[in-house]
């Protein structure tokens, strides 16, 4: 069986996999180093839920300030490459908490979170010498190459049993709130936007449980969505049969000229939700990071990476992409509770 298509583009790095047996967890790069490293966060902003454990994976929840005194819904909310540690991302569930919501947010890496790498707008290089050039290329490649060997660390027979877990914790833990939304909502943002889309999907029973798929499990019970309804902002690694799996609710909110989620992924994945009359909202907002690429050597080949996602909490100086960042929040909140 072929591989499936992968949403990215940037071309000519090998595919392969940490884990004999595992999928390939990508195809060129698909995340760069400003995916996996947080903006900084709003001064003097601390989260309010807090860290604990659903058997031997760490969870960050956050609850309504009434809750269980007021009705409230269940939501999965799957996070970047920066994890459950990482206070922007505790402080965006914290944000879907105070509109209701019993929010369970877990680490999908094992304690594993991508490594942070410092992130440059280019201008240190601009002003660089042709040997200080050189020098931070070679440290851009071995940046990249850590990136690129985390990603095969967490290929989708790694996160989906991870998930399954959570949510079969999450919903005895907070039955009333699933029973308050008739069911489970999530939202993800970048790594974890491909995992929301999975989600919202019917697969084979071996892939939602994360096991390898054979062509000749003929026959194999078909499950999901195990979602009532999703939302994701500029997702990564999405294929098209991700999509085209999609039978829940589910609301994109996409980056204009986006490499690691490109227009023909999207289109595909547009045209099977519109045929199969799936609920579904495509927002693309544009001038807004996570579309730029940045050019990197590797092995002596030319590969791009992407800057950051806009969406997710953190600060930025300029006024278009906070503008940005409030209206894809809104975006998600709106369709969630549509729902």
């Amino acid at each position: 069986m072929s591989d499936p298509e992968l949403a990215t583009k940037a071309p000519e790095v090998d595919n392969y996999s940490a884990i004999p047996g595992d999928t390939i967890a990508q195809t060129g790069t698909s995340m760069g180093e400003h995916c996996v490293t947080d903006r900084p966060t709003t001064t003097g902003a601390q989260p309010t839920g807090e860290l604990t454990k659903f058997s031997d994976i760490d969870v960050y929840i956050s609850k309504p300030s009434d809750y269980p005194h007021s009705p409230s819904r269940l939501l999965l909310l799957l996070t970047s490459g920066t994890g459950v540690q990482s206070i922007n991302n505790q402080l965006q569930a914290d944000k879907y908490a105070s509109e209701g919501y019993v929010v369970v947010m877990p680490d999908q890496f094992s304690g594993d979170a991508a490594p942070q790498m410092h992130v440059d707008d280019g201008g240190e290089e601009q002003n660089a010498s042709l040997i200080e050039q050189v020098k931070l290329k070679v440290g851009e490649t071995a940046k990249s190459f850590m990136i690129d060997m985390w990603l095969a660390r967490h290929t989708q027979e790694k996160v989906l049993p991870i998930l399954q877990k959570v949510l079969e914790t999450a919903k005895e833990e907070y039955a009333d709130a699933v029973a308050n939304g008739n069911g489970v909502y999530a939202a993800g943002y970048c790594f974890g936007a491909k995992y929301v889309v999975m989600l919202a999907g019917e697969h084979k029973d071996s892939v939602l449980w994360g096991q390898e798929q054979k062509d000749e499990e003929e026959g194999m019970v078909v499950k999901g969505p195990l979602i009532k309804a999703g939302a994701v902002a500029h997702a990564t690694l999405v294929t098209r049969e991700d999509l085209q799996a999609v039978k829940a609710p589910i609301a994109l909110a996409c980056v204009e000229n986006d490499p690691v989620f490109p227009e023909d992924i999207l289109e595909a994945g547009r045209k099977h939700l519109e045929e199969n009359k799936v609920d579904h909202e495509v927002k693309t907002y544009s001038g807004v990071p996570h579309g730029k690429l940045l050019p990197q050597i590797f092995h002596d080949r030319r590969r791009l990476i992407s800057v950051p996602g806009f969406a997710v909490v953190g600060e930025y100086e300029d006024p278009k992409i906070k503008d940005a960042q409030s209206q894809a929040f809104e975006q998600m909140l709106r369709w969630l509770k549509a729902h």
